[in-house]
């Protein structure tokens, strides 16, 4: 937690050096200075403060002629100090690029490491430092802005900021998550972001897995023929070894029902490849996503979305498949470990022949999975988590503040048929532990238990959203309130939660 001890005790009397002004501020050990925020620029200073629990930015300098705050004089200088504004923000990224988003190409690890609440960026960052891993700190899908009633401006000035309050220079990305439609494509492009999940899901066939062999044919067939004659000439009854020695075989059977699944998603890719991403005249991690849907990809499956995007100019990043087994929100692996282990060696080796990364979404917590992901992708991977960052501020609520706890756990039960819609998950309600029954310290205990933790995780933007008849939050401003006043226990719980993926993920500290 921050003191509320006055920061501006450390600005030196009778002296007009930005150098000692900056090593006073970098030396204070005041709690309302973020230390690592101290920049200087152009015999300019800057660096971030915390009053009454909003950050503010405090410049001194010519530079500070770029900002809009209110200006003070404190000792010998004339310092702005600033809000945290869009304008602010804008002049920010102008000095410090480093603050922008940035795509990292096909090549190394990256995690996502969605932040619902725009608060868990600062443990992000302490938790990536001085790892071989790029951090992904804006991810957001359009459910989920509409679940937490935030939008795409808010979620980029989140991680920005917190770059600039933890002098984080060393790289992070925005991931405009599962996006479906290409008017938000374009709308995350146009902001900046730096990646795009394309969800393919709607132009998967799913259906084709319940469909007998002749309902296939009949569908197959139904196929322009221009079309069918190029992909049997392409793939029917041809082997593929990869750069492995892995042989990628097609057979009849198996190639028309690929084909009837997947052959929209290739237009769509395209579509979306050629109108927005290589338009945008710069680098953007391009990701599709075959993985929101019941059908498992198989490894022909992948090879041949694959190898058709690359042959019609499509350069993708990553892409994620649907593997077998269970990757339901906030718990471990459902489903049997050698198989997947045995699936997921030919999806690392088929992505590392075509030189993207394999991505693993739904990937909060799949500790089973993380060895073999580190182990068969050789570092070259990329793990979406979300739910989980909001599990930990949930833990950190049980921890300081259990009544409100209480109530957030009684409105999650209350709601679950509704949250269900959003979520796919099994957990038995019966079982999670009568909170009622609980002393206030076995409430954060609750975060360990799977079907309270996927309770809590998928009635998220219920509690966010939750009014009372007045019109006032039920929940949101308390929830704010206390992690704002805990930051640091926050981070330290997201430290140690996300290290723990890191460390199954092999990706070690430098």
């Amino acid at each position: 937690m921050r003191n509320s001890m006055n920061w501006r005790v450390v600005f030196p009397n009778n002296s007009n050096s930005i150098d000692e002004l900056q090593a006073a501020i970098t030396a204070a050990e005041i709690g309302s200075i973020y230390p690592k925020s101290v920049q200087v620029v152009d015999n300019s200073l800057f660096f971030m403060v915390n009053e009454d629990l909003e950050r503010k930015l405090v410049v001194v300098g010519a530079l500070a002629e770029k900002f809009t705050g209110e200006e003070e004089q404190i000792a010998d200088y004339q310092a702005k100090v600033c809000s945290l504004t869009p304008e602010n923000l804008s002049a920010i990224q102008e000095i410090f690029p480093w603050t922008k988003p940035q795509a990292f190409g096909p090549n190394g690890a990256s995690i996502g490491l969605g932040d619902r609440l725009g608060l868990a960026s600062p443990g992000h960052i302490a938790t990536v430092r001085n790892r071989a891993v790029k951090p992904i700190l804006a991810q957001q899908s359009i459910r989920e802005l509409d679940l937490t009633g935030r939008d795409y401006p808010q979620v980029l000035a989140a991680a920005a900021w917190a770059v600039f309050e933890q002098g984080f220079t060393t790289g992070y990305g925005a991931d405009g998550d599962h996006l479906k439609k290409p008017n938000d494509v374009q709308m995350a492009i146009d902001l900046g972001f730096s990646m795009i999940t394309l969800d393919c899901s709607e132009h998967i066939d799913d259906t084709v897995g319940s469909l007998t062999d002749d309902q296939v044919v009949e569908k197959y067939q139904a196929l322009p023929d221009k079309l069918r004659s190029r992909l049997e000439t392409e793939y029917l009854n041809q082997s593929f070894t990869l750069a492995s020695g892995t042989v990628i075989k097609f057979t009849a059977d198996d190639f028309r029902r690929m084909v009837v699944i997947y052959h929209k998603v290739l237009d769509f890719a395209e579509q979306i490849y050629n109108d927005i991403i290589q338009p945008a005249g710069r680098d953007v991690d391009f990701e599709v996503s075959i993985d929101e849907v019941a059908t498992p990809t198989t490894p022909q499956d992948h090879f041949f979305v694959a190898n058709e995007l690359i042959k019609r100019g499509v350069k993708v990043n990553s892409v994620a498949p649907r593997f077998c087994g269970e990757f339901q929100k906030g718990i471990d692996y459902i489903g049997d470990i050698n198989q997947f282990e045995a699936e997921f060696k030919v999806h690392a080796e088929i992505a590392d022949h075509f030189g993207y990364k394999v991505s693993v979404h739904s990937g909060s917590d799949k500790f089973a999975v993380f060895g073999i992901v580190g182990k068969y992708t050789k570092g070259r991977y990329h793990v979406k988590t979300a739910g989980t960052n909001w599990l930990e501020a949930v833990r950190v609520i049980a921890e300081v503040a259990p009544d409100l706890y209480r109530k957030m756990h009684l409105f999650a039960l209350n709601n679950l048929n509704e949250a269900k819609k959003y979520y796919h998950v099994t957990f038995d309600p019966n079982a999670i532990p009568d909170v009622t029954k609980l002393a206030d310290d076995q409430l954060p205990n609750l975060m360990n238990q799977n079907d309270a933790r996927q309770a809590l995780h998928i009635t998220y933007g219920l509690i966010l959203q939750a009014k009372a008849e007045t019109g006032n939050y039920l929940f949101r401003d308390e929830i704010y309130k206390i992690l704002l006043t805990h930051r640091d226990l926050y981070s330290s719980r997201l430290q140690q939660h996300i290290g723990k993926h890191l460390d199954l993920l092999n990706t070690k500290k430098q």
